[in-house]
């Protein structure tokens, strides 16, 4: 693990939800407390940024998936009984509500390169990184769901996996040739007056991108003047083959998995080694995987809310979305069957981590999407402020990851204790960042000193 200085001490904090009745908490939408059957309201979205922002996560990082979840014997039914991320609503909409209340909050948004086209997407970044003064991301999805390619594309089945990073390729440079090569920095001047000419825009500072490629054809130039961050922060989720490739391409920040802290760990240290390879500074990547987390003043008490919550939690639930990730009907798997890799058009790491091939043992069905005391495929810190902080940090330097995304398990009361007993204790230890007027990019990186992505980074050969 690279050594620990007092300007990469902080850790990255972002909650981890999804616009949906129930993200990776599967079941816990019964439990009398949680709120998040709210998630139709804007005041539900307003309330959970203001109290993160307050609290001092670093950022809002918001899934999303399109069309139904299907997979688990081959209908949705099983998703819409169970409430696992069915329904579901467009969470790139929450944004501006939720900028507006918050001073220091970033927002990483999921959108697809599979089903957008660069040209609204652009436009979409470069508006929501304007209304935020710079603290929007995006996490970069190829999705995985047949479903919406036939309510997408009207395709029969899904696009080819090595076809969607090669699209999403493709889409990135139209997307950085938008961002940073159409517009100059001093393009828009607002002279007007007495005896002069009156110019918003100086189009001769405005240039077209002549983008001729095999998806995408964008001759002209962007529609909106650049941003604060110019280019959004880059977050990617993804480590098969082709996904690490990728990540080590474009990704400032990655959501990882892997099975325990050695597989997350293989994983951080191969990605890195990939970007070296790209020319990249392997510092300018930071790490984050899911944890979910259950506090309380005393570690007997976490116990007990542990308990609590595990009476609601639904572990079909759990094999419903695992089904969707992997792309494979576990509906019929025995729980104690051993699972093996194989090919699919979704996601490939999702179940390849648990391969014997890659894990070095084996892992049951029952194992790998309900581990014993803990919510899903998640690692689940239980106990005091203490104990649990010392866990996270420990985690951190096990699978050599630089943060936290902080599922939800009771919302707000999740979010709430952590922000109440966890981050005080990772405060006092120098792990969270300070409040500032920053962009996310500058928070994430702050040894790079701008708001726009680093010189390694590929958005830097199409700037100014």
């Amino acid at each position: 693990m690279p050594s620990i200085s007092p300007e990469n001490n902080h850790i990255i904090l972002n909650a981890f939800t999804m616009a949906t009745v129930s993200h990776l908490n599967y079941g816990l939408w019964r439990h009398p407390d949680d709120q998040t059957y709210r998630y139709t309201e804007i005041e539900y979205w307003v309330e959970l940024a203001r109290s993160l922002d307050e609290a001092g996560f670093d950022c809002l990082f918001i899934a999303d998936a399109l069309g139904l979840i299907d997979v688990y014997g081959h209908s949705p039914d099983a998703s819409l009984r169970h409430g696992i991320q069915s329904p579901l609503i467009d969470p790139l909409l929450l944004v501006s509500a939720m900028a507006a209340a918050t001073r220091t909050l970033g927002f990483g948004i999921t959108l697809s390169t599979t089903y957008e086209h660069p040209y609204l997407a652009a436009r979409k970044f470069t508006t929501l990184d304007h209304l935020t003064r710079g603290r929007i991301g995006w996490n970069v999805v190829t999705s995985q769901q047949e479903s919406a390619a036939r309510n997408l594309l009207g395709l029969e089945q899904q696009v080819p996996h090595g076809e969607r990073y090669a699209r999403a390729e493709e889409f990135m440079d139209v997307v950085y040739k938008l961002w940073q090569g159409s517009w100059e920095d001093d393009a828009v001047i607002r002279q007007s007056g007495p005896g002069v000419d009156s110019i918003y825009t100086r189009p001769e500072k405005v240039h077209a991108i002549g983008h001729e490629g095999r998806y995408y054809h964008v001759p002209d130039g962007h529609v909106a003047q650049p941003s604060r961050q110019r280019v959004p922060l880059v977050l990617q989720a993804g480590t098969s083959p082709r996904g690490s490739e990728f990540a080590a391409r474009h990704a400032e920040v990655v959501f990882v998995v892997g099975a325990g802290a050695q597989g997350v760990r293989d994983n951080v240290r191969r990605i890195r080694d990939l970007a070296a390879g790209y020319g990249r500074d392997p510092a300018n990547i930071k790490f984050v995987t899911a944890v979910a987390v259950v506090t309380d003043t005393t570690e007997q008490a976490a116990r007990a809310r542990l308990a609590e919550y595990m009476r609601y939690y639904d572990p079909v639930g759990s094999i419903i979305h695992y089904s969707s990730m992997t792309g494979v009907d576990f509906s019929r798997t025995l729980h104690d069957e051993v699972l093996r890799y194989q090919p699919t058009q979704a996601s490939q790491s999702v179940l390849r981590q648990f391969d014997p091939a890659v894990s070095g043992r084996e892992w049951t069905l029952a194992e790998a999407a309900n581990p014993q005391n803990g919510f899903g495929r998640a690692r689940t810190f239980v106990g005091a402020p203490t104990q649990v902080t010392d866990e996270i940090e420990q985690w951190l330097e096990d699978s050599e990851t630089d943060g936290i995304n902080l599922i939800q398990l009771v919302n707000p009361a999740s979010y709430r204790d952590f922000g109440e007993l966890i981050i005080p204790e990772l405060r006092s230890r120098g792990r969270v960042r300070p409040r500032s007027g920053l962009s996310l990019r500058e928070k994430i990186f702050p040894h790079n000193g701008s708001a726009r992505p680093g010189r390694d980074h590929p958005a830097a050969r199409y700037a100014f």
